[in-house]
């Protein structure tokens, strides 16, 4: 799998990332570090013990990321749930805000997957 395949798995914006990087070295570096970020763990275990505070801060951080490697998918729905979370606490809105997040993450990071095992 290429860089740009990869990309377009993940829903994200392969031309953004490398103008803002500038070669597909570049890219690919810092894509392969990205599954071990810890912001989604905390994100999930944030939620698990209902800190939100802390889901707040783990979802932004997340979004930051995605936004940086332009991983359009999931910088969305992190961005969703940031803001679901933003006033402190959990709403009805939240948790299929979560589910999508989760769903987004692990697209992301299979399609990662796939990039580093070629």
């Amino acid at each position: 799998m290429t860089v740009r395949e990869c990309y377009e798995a993940m829903g994200a914006d392969y031309e953004e990332v490398l103008r803002r990087l500038a070669n597909e070295e570049r890219v690919a570096r810092f894509l392969l570090k990205f599954s071990s970020d810890e912001s989604f763990a905390g994100l999930v275990k944030a939620v698990e013990e209902s800190d939100y505070e802390v889901a707040f801060r783990a979802a932004h951080t997340l979004k930051g990321i995605c936004l940086n490697l332009s991983i359009t998918r999931l910088a969305e729905s992190s961005s969703a749930l940031t803001e679901s979370l933003r006033a402190g606490g959990w709403s009805e809105e939240a948790g299929p805000l979560f589910e999508r997040v989760k769903d987004d993450y692990s697209q992301t990071v299979q399609a990662i997957q796939m990039l580093k095992n070629d």
